[in-house]
């Protein structure tokens, strides 16, 4: 599971959620790092940021089989002329969401929800204070609510590196997770032989054959 298709369908079911409760929803780029000006101009915003990995567990005895525990989290942040609580707790206007109602209705909007993706459903995390500041006048709040998910992968066979990935028609499949290897022209092992052949051996016990029974299965 690449966590960018995440990070877009949580974006993507946010905007249709939120509504006009924020002028915007993307995925984290530095937003609020820029100057008072720029993070005004912003404001209210959402944005979906990839936390990490944080556990990887075998799932099967042959250790080839994992499960990944990633967690995402929802960046909201809001700003009001009158004051650091109005920011948070909005006000009578329309334009005053304030970043309270923005928590909740993130988390009312994510939580169980898996997406139309192969993870498990969204758990709701802590909720963590960013920074409540003044910034050019105003009174700015935000807030990082944090969710948690998970996947199941394969890894590759010992000493094998990734083959191209082909749909039925035979062309080569860009949707398969495995295709940026070929498109950036990493190593490619060529597929395993299909299996054309079946020898089957039995050898009873205390017999003077050897062995009992043999027969064979040829696939086309």
């Amino acid at each position: 599971m690449n966590p960018s298709d995440i990070e877009h369908a949580i974006c993507e079911r946010l905007r249709a959620g939120l509504g006009r409760m924020v002028d915007s929803v993307q995925s984290y780029g530095g937003e609020l790092d820029g100057n008072p000006h720029e993070i005004i101009r912003v404001l209210p915003g959402a944005w979906v940021t990839f936390g990490g990995i944080h556990k990887t567990e075998k799932t099967n005895t042959t250790g080839r089989k994992f499960r990944d525990h990633a967690r995402f989290a929802v960046i909201v942040a809001d700003r009001n002329i009158r004051s650091e609580t109005a920011s948070r707790q909005g006000g009578v206007l329309e334009s005053e969401v304030g970043t309270n109602l923005l928590v909740t209705a993130v988390r009312r909007l994510l939580t169980g929800q898996s997406l139309g993706l192969k993870i498990s459903c969204l758990t709701p995390g802590r909720v963590r204070s960013l920074f409540n500041t003044q910034l050019e006048q105003q009174a700015v709040s935000a807030f990082a609510c944090e969710f948690d998910t998970s996947w199941f992968y394969s890894s590759l066979d010992d000493s094998r590196f990734p083959e191209t990935p082909l749909n039925p028609a035979g062309e080569v499949d860009i949707t398969h997770p495995d295709y940026p290897f070929t498109r950036y022209r990493g190593a490619i092992d060529e597929p395993y032989p299909d299996l054309k052949t079946i020898k089957l051996k039995i050898d009873e016990v205390n017999t003077p054959l050897n062995p009992d029974l043999e027969g064979q299965v040829t696939y086309d």
